[in-house]
């Protein structure tokens, strides 16, 4: 089941030593084209959602909350901004940056979710825009530098083979 309404407030959010925890996706998936030959290539594309003030883009990402794991945090955040059901990946590490909003610190972890359906309708969908974009162009237009690296360690994995496997997975809900 979908749910249709995101998630609001701060008091069920998990904090570590006064740091508020973020968890987000680097929702991905791989357009096929041909070559001049004929040939069909795979391109990786990335999706990027419009901040909610909308200035700038950025991965889907928000708050970590008591009740859920770290996993169901970042899909749930992932369906709520950005409309997107899939698989998630191993973790692709954990930053600390400053909160641009309320100039505290918080603890970022990002993930990879290899996207294997695309929703219509989603809670944000009145709030935000989402573009699918080469991850190249999604590294330019990122706002956070927290969320470049994750997208950076993405793409080594993928050029690697490390995140084979996880299209075999059942999509999480």
């Amino acid at each position: 089941m979908v749910s249709i309404v995101s998630r609001t407030g701060r008091q069920f959010q998990r904090y570590n030593q006064g740091c508020r925890q973020v968890v987000g996706c680097i929702p991905y998936r791989y357009k096929t084209d041909k070559e001049s030959d004929g040939a069909p290539i795979e391109e990786l594309e990335v999706l990027v959602v419009s901040s909610q003030k909308g200035k700038g883009m950025l991965f889907p990402k928000g708050g970590w909350e008591i009740d859920e794991s770290i996993e169901e945090a970042a899909t749930r955040e992932t369906l709520e901004e950005a409309g997107v059901l899939g698989n998630v990946g191993c973790k692709l590490g954990k930053w600390s940056f400053k909160s641009k909003s309320r100039g505290t610190f918080d603890e970022g972890y990002m993930f990879p979710l290899l996207v294997k359906e695309q929703l219509d309708f989603w809670p944000e969908k009145n709030v935000r825009q989402r573009r699918w974009m080469a991850a190249s162009e999604a590294r330019e237009v990122c706002q956070h530098w927290w969320m470049k690296e994750a997208l950076d360690i993405l793409i080594q994995r993928l050029m690697n083979g490390q995140e084979k496997g996880v299209e075999d997975e059942t999509p999480s809900p």
